[in-house]
Formats: C-alpha cells, structure tokens, sequence
C-alpha cells in the first residue's frame, strides 16, 4: 500500500469518528442541551425529532408566596409527586425563587419514578441525585430561577414522578402553587436520596418551588402549554387522579393517530385574571396572564403551541372589567406576544355559570358579547368552544349538569374530558401564526 493510500484511509476513519462522537454528543445533549440554549426553535412538527430533543413533560406556575413562611423550610426535605405528560431518556428540572426575600439554597436534590401513584416511595434503581453546574448545591437569588444538569433516567410518559428539594437554612417566603390536586410530601432532616417515603410524614397539597420538568425525547416534538385560569388549573377535578383537562389532552396526544406528539404544561392558576395582577402573598390569583404571559408559557421548553382560557374572573372580581371590547383587546394583546415568538394561539370561549353565586344577567351578557368576538375569529388564530363543549342545551347559561362539579362554575372529571375532546389536534400542528 503507498504512503498517499495510507494517509487517505487514516484520514477517512478519523472523520468516520468524529462523526460517530458528533452523533452521540446530539443524541443526548447536543442541540437544543445546553442549559442557555433556546428550548423552541421552530421545526416543522410533523417531522420526526431523530436525535432527540428537551421538551417539556409538566409544569406548574409559580403562583405566590406561600403564607406562613416566612423561613421557608429550612432543615426540611420537600418532595414533590408530578406526573409526566411525554416520556424520554433523560431529564432535568426548573426551580424557582420567584417569590422569595432572600437566597434559596438547595444543598441536596434529587428526582425518581415513584413505586406507585402519589406514593413517596421510589421505584427501585431509579433514585438519582441532580447537581447544578456541575455541583451538588445550587443557590436560588431572590426572584430567580435555576434549571438542573441533566440527568439519565428512562422517564416514561403518563407516570408519577418525585422531586425532592433538600434547604439547610431560612430562604425567606416559599414560592408555591396551591390546589394543586396532588399530595406531596415533607420530612424532617436531608431525606431527599430516601428510596424509602418512611420519613415522608408530613403531607401537603401544594408544590413548592418546583416549576418545570424536561424529557430528552426522540418521539415527542415539542410541548403545548395551556395558560389560564381555576379551570385549567383543575381546581375540582378528583385529587390525585391526573383529571385536569390538560391531562385528557395529554392523554389524546399520546395515543391518537395522527396526533402531534406533544408534552402538555399546565399553566392555570386559580383566581387569575387576564387584566389584573393579585397580591404576591394571596394563596390564589396570581400575577395577570397579561403580565405573565412570557414566563410561563412562550418561555417553556419546547413550546409550539399555546392554548389560552382565561377572562371569567375579570368579570367575577373587583374592579371588575365590564367593558367586552377591554377584555378582547387584552387578549389580542397575548397573541401579539406570542406572534413575536413565532407561535400561534388557540383561544376558547368563555364558560357558562349560571346558577353560580357570582351570576347575574349584566355578567353573563358581558360574557357573551365577548363569545361572539372570538368566535368572529378576530382574536385569535384558533379557537376551543368550550362554552359550547360544556353547556347545557335546554339551558345555554348553565353548565350541562354531568359536567357540573356541584358550584355551576367548574367542570366535574367528565367535563374536563369533553374540555379536552373539543380541542381541535389539527389545529395545534400549524406552525405560521394568523394574520388577524
């Protein structure tokens, strides 16, 4: 063999590894992997996502500061129960300080499979510690957010998983999310690596500082995230049972033909409004959708879609917004913002409640004015129904009574399957926005 024969093939096989090292950096955390890097560029989602990519599997929005805490939870293990929407290879968490006066630091934390549904004890071999950087600790500033390294764990979609914080010092006000339909749990000490839920004796219905979680995925191709109020929230939908709306259209996008594969965030929170921020330390309301629009939903790992319901609280709560063309405008204002990001807006109707203690003729009239805007399709560049999806036919300003939780307000389970069968598939796929 000549010389010039030789150096040709060493060439040839040292590109060959390369590309095979190039190919294995991507397929768990190339593009799209580093913790700065932008988590939605856009990608036609009908194509497959081959070397896989972050996406989000859930979330919760950082509602306020939870009362009562103003230590935190120094010395005490929180570990939060969230369920999973898309699975994946790998994952990563958000958490948050939005809320907070002072420093959080997480000296130890870590994430697992749960053994069993709204268990605290970890599924065998699935008990991983998360650093941050590179190190076992991380230190949350007042107002700030941090993202975890990633971490291997075959996560799969539709299961529970446990996230555990670990604080050895006060941190100021917990930055929480009530109502959230799960029970999480607390224990004494640094329990956060306890394959075991024995010390976990302590139970709460909230999620505490946790925000997010992303699955490195090579099925899933990107997220939808569904902003909102008390009823995306699922504030009556059975606890522990994963019976929100958005859990039924996670569930459609897992298994129906044809469905984009897309992880499902939730991004309610009860008592908000479209207009008007509530007070950072109400257990409830939230700052404005307006206000938050960017944070909690454009900003989220993967996103490709937005669904947006919100308004009835603008109508319920003082100073009440009576003025349709107010309210229309501030949600043509949220489909601006998420214009600029190059997504497209699905908007539903608002709700019937009649019967609700809050009803009187003038709102449900406001109510309906602003139905008959959207519906014109001058607001957004889709449009859910779901007052039609859940009313009453002999009596349109009422919620049919199967899908009535009992206050004439909120779904029950059921109406929250018939929020999320409305929901047209076809419609979340679109990738241009509207020109409105």
């Amino acid at each position: 063999m000549s010389k010039s024969v030789g150096y040709a093939l060493f060439a040839g096989l040292a590109a060959v590894c390369v590309l095979i090292s190039t190919a294995i950096f991507v397929g768990f955390g190339g593009e799209g992997g580093g913790l700065g890097s932008s988590p939605h560029k856009p990608r036609d989602p009908a194509a497959p996502a081959v070397s896989g990519q972050w996406v989000g599997t859930w979330s919760a929005a950082a509602a306020a500061a939870e009362p009562g805490t103003l230590n935190g939870y120094a010395g005490m293990s929180i570990r939060n129960v969230v369920h999973t929407s898309v699975g994946g290879s790998g994952v990563r968490i958000q958490l948050s300080n939005l809320y907070g006066t002072r420093p959080l630091v997480v000296s130890h934390a870590s994430l697992a499979l749960a053994a069993a549904p709204s268990n605290p004890t970890a599924a065998t071999g699935t008990m991983r510690r998360l650093s941050f950087g590179g190190k076992p600790a991380v230190t949350i500033p007042a107002g700030g957010a941090v993202t975890s390294d990633p971490t291997r764990l075959k996560v799969p979609g539709d299961a529970d998983l446990l996230v555990t914080t670990y604080s050895p010092s006060s941190s100021g006000p917990a930055t929480y999310h009530p109502y959230a339909r799960q029970t999480s749990y607390l224990a004494r000490g640094d329990r956060a690596e306890d394959a075991t839920g024995a010390a976990y004796t302590e139970q709460s219905p909230y999620w505490r500082y946790l925000t997010g979680v992303d699955v490195w995925s090579t099925q899933a191709h990107g997220a939808v995230v569904a902003i909102g109020d008390s009823i995306t929230d699922g504030i009556t939908s059975t606890a522990g049972a994963n019976h929100r709306w958005t859990d039924f259209l996670a569930a459609r996008l897992r298994n129906e033909p044809g469905a984009p594969r897309y992880g499902v965030l939730n991004q309610g929170i009860s008592g908000n409004r479209l207009l008007v921020n509530g007070s950072r330390f109400s257990p409830n309301n939230g700052p404005s959708v307006l206000s938050r629009l960017d944070r909690d939903a454009l900003s989220r790992t993967g996103v490709k879609a937005v669904i947006v319901e919100i308004g009835l609280n603008d109508l319920f709560k003082s100073p009440r917004q009576l003025d349709p063309q107010k309210i229309v405008a501030g949600m043509r204002q949220l489909v601006r913002q998420a214009h600029a990001r190059g997504l497209r807006v699905t908007g539903s109707t608002l709700t019937p409640f009649g019967g609700h203690r809050g009803y009187s003729d003038l709102l449900n009239s406001v109510r309906e004015q602003v139905n008959r805007i959207i519906r014109s399709g001058s607001v957004y560049d889709e449009v859910v129904d779901f007052d039609k999806a859940l009313r009453d036919p002999s009596m349109p300003v009422r919620l049919r009574p199967s899908y009535d939780s009992g206050d004439h307000l909120h779904p029950s389970d059921e109406g929250f399957r018939a929020m999320a069968n409305a929901v047209n598939l076809e419609h979340l796929k679109q990738s241009a926005p509207a020109s409105l």
